[in-house]
């Protein structure tokens, strides 16, 4: 790839990898020109980014597209001047209004930050300080940036809070971030960013943790207030969906370098790099899979009437009791997988959790191929929880990093009487299974990406042979190619050991792909119940409906090879 300063243009050799061509660089608020940062050396690789170019305007959303390890939030760093070390910029230039930030001084830079360019982060409750209340962390943006009195601050804090859409603003002002929901938290981020209308806005991954409808919400709101300011977006996300709703141009990268850039319907629905058809080309449809279930199977899991109360001590003594789950009624037979779909917050972990018996349900029944364990002791369920395992959404936290990924998929086989031997011809044979190599019996889950340590977590859980396989939220966190990896991985095992599976997420799109059946749950109750097809395509009560709206690209026809 080479680049024509005067013209602003990009090219790569045109055909099947796709051509590049970027907008004259008059009227951008931000020029990435052949940038390029290193990597510590002994890598397979030299540089996280290489020679990347492109521009975002004013009053434009650009998404730059990829997969972990693509260089996206890397680029973003570096342009905020925020890169360690160990990652220098060595060529090239990001030119926010026509200065260069890669090689400003730290002084510049902090004059720089939310006063000229904003980054929202992902995780808005590891961004935020906890220990300050959410007013007081805008406030101390405009202490630094502006002269405004401490009334004149407060009243531009209560109407920033106000924009983004934030209910009783003087309460949230006040209020800590544990306090508010993933939701509310991420509003504050947002506001935070844009209190000093910045001309550049950076948005790293916002919604990926997001439910569905929180989701939409915050995409709408980061459209309305940049079409509002004039604000250049430059949103880093893997999720098509929401490049679909919001984008209007999209960049794609691959291994830290640029492949494919153009409008949004050039690259979707017409993609030329084969890595962009690749990417498309697993993004899960937001249709039911046509699959037919065989009814006559005996059924493994049965919850009648499950409920699931928690009390709410607070202060002076007073109580209240929430209800997580109510009355919730779910069946699974052999060979089948029955989905449950909701927001954050509908109940759904807290079912799965009770099923397990990682939580004592406060009624009803759990039946596990008829026998109740809803009222075992702990001591009795031990017997049974080889029969239940459960995979959940983030791998790193449920391996011990501590212990090798032998030792970890042997666990549960050696707490069961099965000698060493056995057990370690298990661990090699289940690896084989999840398409791992047999040398990762020895090494340590930090020395894996996320879509491998996933592998790891079922293998482990399949490590026992149970009769069901719960997957909580299993693939939320991954990129789409390793999420579809994932999802036939997990289609292939339930044919296979003919389990039955349960499977939660958020993501309409995958349960459509994976599930025979679908609960979708709000407040604790499930409001639909019925086969996957029947859901998908004439649901009947309302939430679910408007569940199906909020799908991000729900209508876009992505150009599928």
């Amino acid at each position: 790839m080479h680049s024509a300063a005067q013209t602003g243009e990009v090219t790569l050799t045109p055909g099947s990898e796709g051509d590049v061509t970027l907008t004259p660089p008059g009227s951008a608020v931000l020029e990435v020109r052949e940038l390029t940062i290193a990597l510590p050396a002994g890598g397979e690789r030299a540089t996280a980014v290489s020679k990347v170019s492109f521009s975002v305007h004013r009053g434009e959303i650009l998404c730059l597209v990829g997969e972990s390890g693509s260089g996206k939030s890397v680029i973003a760093q570096g342009i905020m001047g925020l890169l360690p070390p160990a990652l220098p910029v060595t060529g090239g230039a990001a030119l926010l209004e026509g200065e260069d930030t890669t090689r400003a001084s730290p002084e510049r830079l902090r004059q720089l930050r939310a006063a000229r360019m904003s980054m929202i982060f992902q995780e808005p409750m590891t961004a935020l300080n906890p220990v300050m209340r959410c007013g007081e962390q805008l406030d101390e943006v405009l202490v630094h940036h502006t002269s405004l009195s401490e009334p004149e601050r407060r009243a531009k804090i209560i109407a920033t809070l106000q924009e983004v859409l934030l209910p009783d603003p003087a309460r949230m002002f006040a209020a800590y971030p544990h306090q508010l929901s993933g939701g509310q938290r991420q509003r504050i981020m947002i506001a935070m960013a844009l209190v000093l209308d910045p001309a550049l806005l950076i948005a790293d991954e916002p919604t990926t943790a997001l439910d569905v409808t929180t989701q939409a919400q915050i995409l709408k709101l980061i459209a309305d207030l940049q079409a509002r300011h004039g604000t250049g977006v430059l949103f880093i996300t893997h999720d098509f969906g929401v490049v679909a709703e919001i984008a209007q141009r999209v960049a794609v990268l691959r291994l830290g370098e640029l492949v494919e850039l153009g409008a949004k319907d050039e690259v979707l629905k017409r993609p030329r790099h084969r890595y962009t058809k690749m990417l498309i080309n697993a993004v899960p449809r937001l249709e039911p899979h046509g699959r037919a279930a065989d009814t006559d199977a005996p059924v493994v899991l049965e919850t009648r009437d499950l409920d699931k109360t928690y009390v709410d001590r607070a202060w002076f003594g007073k109580r209240r009791n929430v209800a997580a789950a109510k009355r919730v009624n779910l069946s699974v037979r052999r060979g089948q997988t029955l989905g449950i779909v909701g927001e954050s917050g509908s109940g759904k972990s807290t079912v799965a959790r009770c099923i397990v018996r990682l939580i004592d349900p406060s009624g009803g029944e759990i039946h596990l191929h008829g026998e109740e364990i809803a009222r075992r002791s702990h001591g009795d369920l031990r017997p049974l929880r080889r029969r239940v395992q459960i995979v959940f959404q983030d791998p790193y936290r449920s391996l011990n990093p501590r212990r090798t990924v032998g030792e970890a998929i042997m666990e549960g086989p050696l707490n069961y009487g099965v000698p060493r031997a056995e057990a370690l011809e298990r661990a090699r044979r289940l690896l084989a299974l999840v398409r791992m190599d047999a040398g990762a019996l020895e090494r340590y889950p930090h020395q894996f990406s996320g879509g491998q340590r996933q592998r790891i977590c079922i293998a482990r859980a399949l490590a026992l042979e149970p009769e069901l396989l719960i997957a909580d939220e299993a693939v939320s966190a991954l990129d789409v190619s390793v999420q579809a990896q994932v999802l036939r991985l997990l289609e292939e095992i339930r044919t296979e050991f003919d389990l039955a599976m349960l499977f939660i997420t958020h993501d309409l799109r995958v349960a459509a792909q994976v599930c025979d059946h679908v609960a979708v749950m709000h407040q604790g109750v499930v409001v639909e119940y019925g086969a996957a097809e029947q859901i998908f395509l004439q649901p009947k009560h309302e939430y679910t409906r408007a569940l199906f709206a909020a799908a991000p690209g729900r209508d876009f026809a992505f150009g599928r090879a």
